[in-house]
């Protein structure tokens, strides 16, 4: 059976992270193999402690898991540091035909910082370029476009031209009683996803949703299919924390 290889820390709570990854996989019907990053001590208010994996640990798991089964697509999640970035950016390039959705984690909700500053750069130059789709949300896209002041659009055109595949960039964090996510893929104009704004408390939506699309590449659905395929699953399974 085919695989989706989760690359992503563990949050003790459950709301968010790989369980939110395993669960979210295992109910569209595929295995999942794990790369882990960061063991994280969390309820569903805040991160209390966070102890990140040793870089070589990462890649070994990695280069394991896809020694060992059928992947057939990845989904990166928090990664921590610099050197791990550029690890898992090293491994892909021996793996380039596996599609991978990025889900760009650099803070938890409540506001702890689970990316480190200078890993920023290196995961614009090095790591989001060899990735599918890379799913921040508007704070995260703010950063990853070097902290720029311009509007969204200005800003997703502005990583698509650096080399980024394709964005899908979450509204979660805008007014209103919808949320609209926006597709931005290179010559393609952008394709608007609105759904009613999800219930509760927000955690693990943006682990549900990149699990979810990854899920539908691996079963060789397009990007567009997987998008929205993903988006009304979490319409559907979403149980706020």
């Amino acid at each position: 059976m085919a695989h989706v290889l989760v690359i992503a820390g563990s949050d003790s709570s459950g709301g968010a992270g790989i369980a939110r990854d395993i669960e979210t996989i295992s109910a569209i019907g595929l295995k999942t193999c794990l790369a882990v990053t960061a063991v994280t001590v969390q309820t569903h208010h805040e991160v209390e402690r966070v102890e990140l994996c040793d870089p070589d640990l990462v890649e070994a798991q990695m280069r394991a898991a896809l020694s060992a089964n059928a992947v057939a697509a990845i989904k990166i999640g928090m990664l921590g540091s610099r050197e791990t970035v550029a690890r898992v950016a090293e491994v892909l390039l021996d793996h380039a035909a596996i599609p991978v959705v990025l889900d760009p984690v650099v803070a938890s909700s409540s506001g702890r910082a689970l990316l480190s500053d200078d890993a920023i750069a290196v995961m614009r130059e090095s790591l989001m370029p060899l990735c599918s789709l890379v799913t921040p949300n508007l704070p995260e896209l703010a950063l990853l476009s070097g902290g720029s002041e311009a509007d969204e659009h200005q800003q997703a055109r502005d990583l698509l031209g650096s080399g980024v595949k394709a964005l899908l960039v979450k509204g979660g964090h805008a007014e209103g009683p919808r949320a609209t996510d926006t597709l931005y893929q290179a010559g393609e104009p952008p394709l608007r996803f609105e759904s009613p704004r999800l219930p509760g408390a927000m955690r693990g939506t943006g682990c549900m949703l990149a699990s979810a699309i990854a899920a539908g590449l691996a079963r060789g659905d397009g990007l567009e299919a997987s998008v929205r395929a993903a988006k009304t699953h979490l319409s559907e399974r979403w149980i706020p924390s």
